[in-house]
């Protein structure tokens, strides 16, 4: 059964121009599924309709059997329990330390006043120092974020997704802020994310080659809608071409 279904969906900000267009999609479970296209095609907007970070005008989302159109704010909020997000600029609280940061994870599982304490349990602190570990930068623990570099913070952020215990990790560009090194540390801490921990992804990239590098299925967006579904491997310079209107060689370097 599919872990995410999405049936029409469609989104405009005006009258006069839609976002997403009739986007029909299933994830299952544990599956790595990259979204590519240019700039404006409307990646962002998609995955942000999947947590309802943005509403959606037309369609149906269905996420782990529930329809996400129809929650209220209370459900929508346990619901948000089991999607983790990493974002392009990190979102973090920079004169934070990195266990806080990470420990905001937390948050959708307590009430207001204990997240503005800042209540947490033996466990959850003891959980936050595994994934630091896991993800190699338990030695920055009690440092602000704002001191660490850009492939550091965004293994802080990838740290807080997980500290939710989601069943679902959506990634907006996550490595185009970074080098290709650190690009590398990234991309291959998600795909462990998937293979070891078995939680699905699914991540926004420029980067083509990146894309068929690790993915298990990629989807193409043109204008807001999908052009191209399918496994890595057949994902051929045409396809490109019809995703992005231009030569392949030119995205492999971008």
């Amino acid at each position: 059964m599919a872990l995410l279904k999405v049936e029409g969906l469609g989104k405009s900000y005006t009258s006069d121009k839609k976002i997403l267009k009739n986007i029909n999609l299933e994830i299952n479970p544990g599956e790595f599924v990259s979204i590519i296209g240019p700039s404006g095609a409307g990646k962002s907007t998609f995955l942000r309709c999947i947590n309802r970070m943005v509403e959606f005008n037309e369609g149906k989302i269905t996420f782990n059997q529930q329809d996400v159109g129809s929650l209220n704010k209370r459900e929508l909020r346990r619901m948000r329990t089991n999607i983790g997000m990493v974002f392009q600029h990190y979102n973090l609280v920079p004169r934070l330390t990195v266990i806080e940061n990470v420990l905001h994870g937390r948050f959708g599982y307590k009430t207001t006043m204990q997240g503005i304490l800042g209540r947490y349990t033996e466990e959850e602190k003891e959980r936050a120092f595994e994934l630091l570990e896991k993800l190699g930068i338990q030695e920055h623990a009690y440092k602000r974020c704002d001191q660490l570099s850009g492939g550091q913070q965004q293994r802080v952020g990838i740290c807080r997704a997980l500290i939710q215990e989601p069943k679902l990790v959506l990634c907006d560009e996550p490595i185009a802020s970074l080098d290709p090194n650190s690009s590398k540390i990234i991309m291959d801490h998600l795909k462990a994310i998937t293979t070891e921990l078995g939680i699905t992804c699914l991540v926004n990239l420029h980067q083509v080659d990146v894309a068929q590098n690790y993915s298990d299925r990629i989807i193409g967006l043109n204008q807001g809608e999908i052009v191209f579904e399918g496994a890595s491997h057949q994902l051929s310079e045409e396809q490109i071409h019809k995703i992005y209107g231009t030569k392949t060689k030119e995205l492999i370097i971008a």
